[in-house]
């Protein structure tokens, strides 16, 4: 299995997808606790929830493998992200606190530093190269980092999400004229509720390669999934929900490429 799947486009965006992978190695699989086996943390469906944006001309990246073996959103030295509860580069938990992994079932540290060296490292080596690539060509280069999450998890924050968390790393990651243009589009609807950088400020992808004063802007939207999908398993995909939903997020995207 491929550590990505990456679609060319024709404008300066890039739309990053971490984490609707599924794919295991044969460590994990065969560690998985019954409670993980689901892959409950996954962003099911991402993939199709934004398969406007490849008609639109974005440069599209999807990471084939489950977070469960690596998180392509976490620093490799896998440094904490927030201060309050989350999940690391190796996730040894879900989400709810309940273990990943079997006891005595955890990949060892040379499997982990492979999937390092070849999951993580050529995803992030892709996002690089296109970003620098954009900037040749256009002067400017876009990533908006796409990912979603239970509407409900007592353990990473109270009651129920916002149904959409814009995360700018409090504004380091792209200019204030970005910051407008999304806040605009959020207030101009009444559907969903929003917020910026409240429990989701952005993940290590976002802080990472987002850097306004080389003119290169970051973005990343944190959906919750109640509004496209089931939240309990097997996690299927609700077209009633999704068609309200995409119409905002094409707008958002479109602000995005009007900066």
């Amino acid at each position: 299995m491929k550590p990505y799947s990456f679609t060319a486009g024709t404008l300066p965006l890039l739309v990053s997808i971490p984490h609707a992978g599924t794919a295991l190695t044969p460590e994990v699989e065969q560690g998985l606790s019954d409670a993980a086996k689901a892959l409950p943390d996954t962003d099911w469906h991402i993939p199709q929830l934004y398969d406007f944006v490849g008609e639109m001309g974005a440069n599209i990246l999807v990471g084939n493998y489950s977070r469960f073996v690596i998180d392509l959103n976490r620093p490799p030295d896998n440094a904490a992200l927030y201060t309050t509860a989350t999940t690391g580069l190796y996730p040894e938990t879900l989400f709810d606190g309940t273990p990943v992994f079997t006891p005595g079932m955890t990949p060892d540290a040379a499997a982990r530093q492979r999937y390092l060296d070849t999951i993580w490292t050529p995803y992030h080596q892709k996002i690089a190269q296109e970003l620098a690539r954009m900037k040749q060509q256009f002067g400017y280069a876009l990533l908006f980092d796409a990912h979603s999450i239970a509407s409900v998890i007592p353990r990473l924050f109270d009651g129920k999400l916002p149904d959409l968390n814009l995360g700018t790393n409090d504004g380091a990651s792209c200019d204030d004229l970005i910051t407008q243009g999304l806040m605009q589009v959020c207030q101009a609807q009444k559907a969903f509720n929003w917020v910026l950088n409240g429990r989701f400020k952005g993940g290590y992808i976002t802080r990472a390669y987002g850097r306004p004063r080389e003119s290169q802007y970051a973005v990343q939207l944190e959906l919750a999934q109640c509004n496209y999908m089931d939240e309990a398993p097997p996690y299927g995909w609700r077209g009633d929900r999704a068609a309200s939903l995409q119409p905002l997020l094409k707008d958002i995207i479109a602000a995005l490429l009007r900066r």
